[in-house]
């Protein structure tokens, strides 16, 4: 069984200064009066993204680090309302082209999670056409990457006149969306209104891959155990190109605290792992904590430690 180790978005190791998710404000980019020099705003804010994420990724590549999530602020504004598509992908065609080429010669796994106000199962029609603009924006990178792998994690979403109409509004709504979007969507239980039994069911309604994340789980669920639910999803994943993936983190002061910490505790993550042995399937593991990568480190000195018998590949994989 091989166990991955990725991390979202920001190297602490590369420090503040390089960042993928640089941004201007709509209300300060609406203050300035040409429309030229607006277009030269967000290209000048995009082109210093792109960069850094293709600093990211070399460094990735270095550290021997697989597995990364990109951020969902990597092209200014382009899904405010206000805004728009404002001719990204032909300005920067080459340079998502170069980007493209390192996750694809390294054999990286990269993906982007959605932010919450993307809610396919509003029962706003205006908040929904607005979620599969956004979506389709997130799977142009992709395109234009030429990454035929990519996937967007997403959460079911609200529960307006109930968790049940909740759920059939999704279904109804994910027959709706273009197959770009769905091919690429891959959902999440969350910490307060959807379990994990809950999303597993939806997943295998609609025949898309479930990401099981740990810590969510924890915080809401029915009383399920979760060794018995996770090899139903990961099946979910049989037909598709990489393996499971599922999240990972520490609650930050106590058990149900749904904030992430700093660090990953190793001993609930060596738990997790030990539950998941019996069924010997390789899986991706996305960190999410306050440390990004330096927590990756110190979360592989610490199992070293906890399970010296682990087989480590590289420097952020490893076999049981």
């Amino acid at each position: 069984m091989r166990i991955r180790f990725g991390y979202v978005a920001i190297s602490m190791r590369l420090g503040k200064k390089i960042s993928s998710s640089s941004t201007v404000t709509f209300t300060n980019y609406n203050k300035i009066i040409s429309e030229r020099n607006k277009l030269d705003k967000l290209k000048s804010i995009t082109l210093s993204n792109l960069n850094d994420l293709e600093k990211i990724l070399n460094y990735n590549v270095e550290n021997q680090i697989h597995f990364y999530r990109i951020t969902s602020a990597l092209i200014p504004l382009v899904t405010h309302p206000d805004v728009g598509y404002w001719g990204h992908r032909e300005i920067f065609k080459k340079d998502f082209e170069f980007i493209g080429r390192i996750i694809r010669q390294n054999n990286m796994r990269v993906d982007t999670h959605p932010d919450q106000f993307n809610v396919l199962n509003s029962a706003s029609n205006e908040i929904v056409k607005n979620s599969i603009s956004n979506l389709m924006r997130q799977v142009e990178w992709f395109e234009d990457l030429g990454y035929l792998h990519g996937k967007m994690v997403l959460h079911i979403g609200g529960a307006t006149g109930g968790k049940e109409s909740g759920i059939s509004r999704f279904i109804d709504n994910f027959s709706l969306i273009p197959e770009e979007i769905g091919s690429k969507l891959i959902l999440e239980n969350d910490d307060k209104i959807y379990t994990a039994r809950e999303v597993l069911d939806i997943c295998r309604t609609l025949n898309i891959p479930m990401v099981l994340d740990v810590h969510h789980h924890n915080c809401n669920n029915n009383g399920e155990n979760i060794e018995d639910l996770l090899e139903d999803i990961f099946n979910t994943w049989d037909n598709e190109f990489f393996p499971p993936k599922i999240h990972f983190s520490t609650p930050k002061d106590h058990d149900k605290d749904r904030k992430h910490a700093d660090y990953i505790n190793a001993e609930d993550l060596v738990e997790f792992l030990e539950k998941a042995k019996v069924l010997d399937r390789d899986f991706d593991i996305m960190l999410e904590c306050k440390q990004k990568d330096e927590a990756l480190y110190k979360l592989v000195k610490d199992i070293k430690v906890i399970r010296p018998q682990y087989k480590w590949i590289d420097n952020s994989t490893f076999e049981l």
